[in-house]
């Protein structure tokens, strides 16, 4: 029976999403209003969606719900660079040109390609910490793989790579949690590093993604250096989020679900690519992405107007009992597994979700067979923000290996 008293519904307070996704709040909304009319302080209010089966609807559905002008719910997150957009803040067939300079890098056979490198990053960084006993699983391990990927990938250092990704959480932060202006600074220090690679890269190319980035174009129209920025800062973005969060929110998981754990452990090969796509469900790395209305629409019965900021929330979703049996059970045999932690699928489906799975499975093998006994050792401190959820640290402690 669904519940007749409403939690205080806020979805643009970090607090509430303080440890992981605000779930009490999603539970409410999807029995009583999954469609639900949500404030906002300094713009005119947005539809916060909350069923499974309509997240994917709207994600599937470019041309009534627009990923312009931004995909971010305050107006002001879209950046006016003379007409230059974010590929994610673009609709097809514009969006698709943009995707089509990359995507052969991101397809299942290059990715397989990919994977002994990405094993071999693993232990690597495994063997940087196994002496030790203890460390942060997020700064000193989970962080560090996608981080190393994605430089790797575009031809920059590895330690740039993690520099470059903390500007990201920066940019990600709520407003509250930095200093004045710290998001938009952390926008031109990523730009000004970006330049660099530009004038670097067209000097001397290589075979990476900047170099293709370079002398790419879309629709005959070769990339300029502004294009160039934008996609840099999606690629070290988008390259770390949810590796990051899903590898030390997923080992969170296993903490607290121990006999989930020693499942796991009993039957690694086998139950480990299931354990991952439950683990994307269980913590939803990206809380949301905003659509906006082109035409007027209706989404579960509500009426939407042309121009209504719509915004699905993957995290509510990944927990709906339409679309899952005992959604609240962490269950890493779960089959089958319909999560929509990387979109849900229609054109803007994440394009790193094949190398963002090697590089999970990957980690979680090093740590699982070298540190078996990894436990928390202090309090897990969350990611101040409400568009990416995941430890921001998480100190544990092991035998030293």
């Amino acid at each position: 029976m669904a519940a007749t008293t409403s939690p205080l519904i806020d979805l643009l307070d970090p607090s509430s999403f303080a440890h992981g996704q605000p779930q009490e709040q999603f539970r409410w909304l999807r029995d009583n209003d999954p469609v639900h009319r949500h404030a906002e302080p300094d713009g005119p209010g947005f539809w916060a969606i909350t069923r499974h089966r309509d997240v994917k609807a709207i994600g599937r559905d470019p041309t009534t719900f627009s990923s312009e002008p931004s995909t971010m719910i305050a107006d002001g997150a879209a950046l006016d660079l003379g007409g230059h957009q974010m590929m994610l803040f673009m609709d097809p067939p514009r969006h698709t040109g943009y995707r089509h300079v990359l995507s052969g890098d991101f397809i299942p056979r290059a990715a397989r390609a990919l994977q002994p490198r990405i094993r071999e990053l693993a232990a690597t960084i495994i063997d940087g910490v196994a002496q030790r006993g203890q460390c942060d699983l997020v700064e000193d391990v989970a962080g560090l793989m996608p981080s190393y990927v994605i430089a790797e990938m575009l031809g920059i250092p590895h330690s740039d790579g993690v520099a470059l990704y903390r500007l990201t959480e920066t940019i990600h932060a709520a407003p509250e949690s930095v200093p004045e202006g710290a998001g938009l600074g952390a926008v031109i220090e990523m730009f000004n590093y970006a330049h660099g690679v530009w004038e670097d890269k067209r000097a001397h190319p290589g075979n990476d993604l900047a170099t293709k980035l370079i002398t790419g174009a879309v629709d005959g129209v070769e990339l300029d250096e502004i294009d160039f920025n934008l996609y840099f800062l999606l690629l070290i973005d988008a390259g770390g989020d949810t590796t990051r969060n899903l590898v030390a929110g997923g080992m969170q998981a296993l903490f607290e679900h121990p006999d989930a754990r020693q499942q796991l452990g009993g039957d690694l090969d086998r139950l480990l690519p299931g354990a991952v796509e439950e683990m994307l469900r269980w913590v939803s790395p990206v809380v949301y992405m905003r659509r906006t209305a082109t035409t007027d629409a209706i989404v579960g019965g509500q009426q939407i107007a042309a121009g209504d900021k719509v915004v699905m929330y993957y995290g509510a979703a990944n927990r709906d009992p339409e679309a899952f049996v005992e959604p609240d059970r962490f269950a890493i045999d779960r089959h089958p597994n319909d999560h929509v932690a990387f979109g849900g699928g229609g054109p803007h489906f994440c394009l790193g979700a094949h190398i963002g799975r090697l590089e999970i499975d990957a980690m979680l093998r090093e740590i699982l067979t070298r540190l078996p006994d990894m436990q928390p050792d202090g309090d897990t401190e969350w990611l101040p923000s409400t568009f990416i959820s995941g430890p921001k640290h998480l100190p544990v402690r092991f035998t030293p290996a």
